[in-house]
């Protein structure tokens, strides 16, 4: 008798591993969201975030709905070490954080095989871009015994050695202006994983985005209106 309730549990203990590994090789899902972290070749280390949600219009085509939050630099963006050991951008007037709400559609071009390889997709997406253009400010000496933080200016900043480091944390975000844009993205998506419940990859892609005014990041350098780069987005996430 003992024998029997200690398979009984067995069974029963086991269940939910059978249930999961009966997910196992089971690609075809209709509904996803991903969460990922950008890096481009416009960002620093970090380049931005972004959330997907996609749904399945046939076996192998998917539309979906994505918004990203990334932050734009100018290409000639120096960072500078203080003897304090902070680091700042000297040259460097204005932030530009970009948001872009996009729709696209993704193919599957080559499907996973059961418990192993890599599901291969190509997309694309469109949409508008809200740009928030935000001041950014340095601390600099004003005397020996006062320092005063202010958003750069050539005229004023002439030495770097002035300079004590940057302000403080979305300092000036309340004095953004508002720049309109529109961009366009075209890429492949390389994803991970054995089971349909989650899923893991890489997007690797080019993006080019303008704007109907010219952005002033940094006054002695050239400006753009029109902006592109390369990127890649680990993203992690969940379907059914």
């Amino acid at each position: 008798m003992k024998y029997i309730t200690g398979l009984l549990l067995l069974l029963i203990s086991s269940t939910p591993l059978l249930a999961q590994r009966g997910d196992a090789g089971n690609y075809e899902y209709d509904r996803e969201v991903l969460f990922g972290i950008n890096k481009n070749t416009n960002g620093g280390l970090i380049g931005g975030i972004s959330l997907k949600i996609g749904t399945a219009i046939d076996d192998n085509l998917y539309q979906f709905f994505q918004v990203e939050l990334v932050n734009v630099k100018n290409p000639k963006e120096v960072r500078y070490t203080t003897n304090l050991g902070n680091s700042y951008i000297f040259g460097k007037s204005n932030y530009l954080y970009a948001i872009r709400p996009q729709y696209g559609r993704e193919i599957v071009m080559f499907k996973k095989a059961p418990h192993q390889g890599v599901q291969v997709s190509a997309l694309a997406a469109i949409g508008p871009t809200l740009g928030l253009v935000a001041p950014y400010y340095i601390e600099v000496y004003r005397s020996r015994t006062e320092t005063v933080r202010q958003q750069y200016n050539p005229e004023v900043h002439q030495s770097r050695f002035d300079v004590l480091g940057p302000g403080r944390l979305f300092e000036g975000i309340g004095e953004s202006e508002i720049a309109f844009g529109a961009h366009a993205k075209a890429a492949l998506a390389f994803e991970f994983g054995f089971f349909k419940s989650n899923v893991t990859g890489v997007e690797l892609g080019y993006l080019f985005e303008g704007f109907s005014k010219e952005i002033e990041l940094m006054p002695t350098t050239e400006n753009r209106q029109l902006f592109h780069s390369a990127y890649f987005t680990l993203f992690y996430g969940f379907r059914r």
